[in-house]
């Protein structure tokens, strides 16, 4: 990593809270509260119950809550703020604003850019990229190496494709987007009628549309509708190896980690989050604030907000499958018990 030597002077005249302590830190780069000993850096501590390791941390500003003065105060410098985790977060941000390598403005000679393609001045699009006929590229889109643009997508101001990123025709991506390397918008929705043995394609006559301040991750899929649009809400953020399947709607400010699956057709509320490997079946309902545990399958509609759990516990192979066993008489002896509570009225 390439250090940078930035004054903490700076870093709150540019993002607020109270510096205490020297005034003349210089910090070189962000690290964990528990990093070694190395030029000086700055680190967050969110958790109380980590209080003790301000008096053993080798960081040369701290950023801590405003009620942790005292403790911060055998630090060099320390940052008090009302939120120490929203704090990191803009931090990072204005670090990779001024240290992230930059892809410079306008066309690489190798890209290859329909003449009837839409594209603004400051515009970035990297080597051997493809855009294609009557692409839409807003204020500050960046498009990055090996991407491609089909015909008729939109890509909204500021958003960025990494490398590898292939935006399928008439998807519309929102402002200010983040698309990881590996993403697909608009694949075909796993469609097809059976007849007589084999499987009859349904074209996928629909797009993806996607709200501004979105992030996809790595290698994640969203398919394009059948018919309607597959609609991704305003501030959803998509971890990496997730597959959202055809005519998908997912509210605003939702939030799912690696390697989800939701099937066809499903409606997912505003605010809702879904862990890890968790499947949500197709045609099925969730109400706004609805948080699904890692693992889980959703299997039928969920109408009321809350927090959801549906995976079968660990344990050693023999006690599983003893368990699992006993889950298959579960109808029979329920059906024992009322008929002995029959017999007991």
């Amino acid at each position: 990593m390439i250090q940078q030597a930035v004054p903490v002077t700076q870093i709150v005249a540019d993002l607020g809270g109270e510096l205490i302590g020297a005034t003349d830190t210089v910090v070189s780069r962000i690290a964990p509260l528990d990093a070694p000993n190395e030029p000086g850096f700055i680190a967050f501590l969110s958790n109380p119950k980590y209080r003790a390791q301000l008096a053993t941390t080798q960081a040369q500003c701290v950023i801590v809550h405003s009620s942790l003065r005292e403790e911060a105060a055998v630090r060099p410098s320390a940052i008090l703020t009302d939120d120490p985790y929203l704090y990191f977060a803009y931090l990072t941000q204005w670090w990779a604003a001024r240290f992230r390598p930059k892809a410079p403005q306008g066309v690489h000679p190798s890209a290859v850019v329909d003449p009837t393609a839409h594209i603004e001045p400051d515009v970035t699009i990297g080597p051997l990229a493809v855009v294609e006929a009557g692409a839409r590229l807003e204020a500050g889109a960046v498009v990055g190496p090996h991407c491609v643009v089909g015909a008729r997508a939109t890509i909204g101001a500021q958003t960025r494709l990494a490398a590898h990123v292939t935006v399928g025709y008439d998807c519309h991506i929102g402002a200010r987007c983040i698309l990881h390397s590996g993403v697909v918008i608009g694949a075909d929705g796993f469609g097809f009628a059976p007849s007589k043995g084999q499987w009859i394609k349904i074209e996928q006559l629909g797009a993806v549309r996607i709200g501004n301040d979105v992030e996809i991750g790595a290698n994640t899929c969203v398919d394009r509708g059948a018919l309607d649009d597959t609609i991704i809400g305003v501030g959803v953020k998509l971890d990496n190896l997730i597959q959202i399947g055809h005519n998908v709607q997912i509210g605003d400010h939702s939030a799912m980690a690696g390697c989800v699956g939701v099937a066809g057709s499903t409606r997912i509320g505003s605010g809702c989050t879904v862990g890890g490997a968790a499947m949500v079946l197709g045609h099925l309902t969730l109400a706004d604030g609805v948080h699904i545990s890692a693992a889980t399958v959703v299997s039928s509609s969920i109408h009321k907000p809350g927090q959801y759990t549906g995976f079968f516990p660990l344990d050693d192979n023999a006690s599983w499958e003893k368990n699992a066993a006993t889950l298959r008489h579960l109808h029979a002896l329920r059906d024992r018990i009322r008929a002995l509570e029959k017999q007991n009225k």
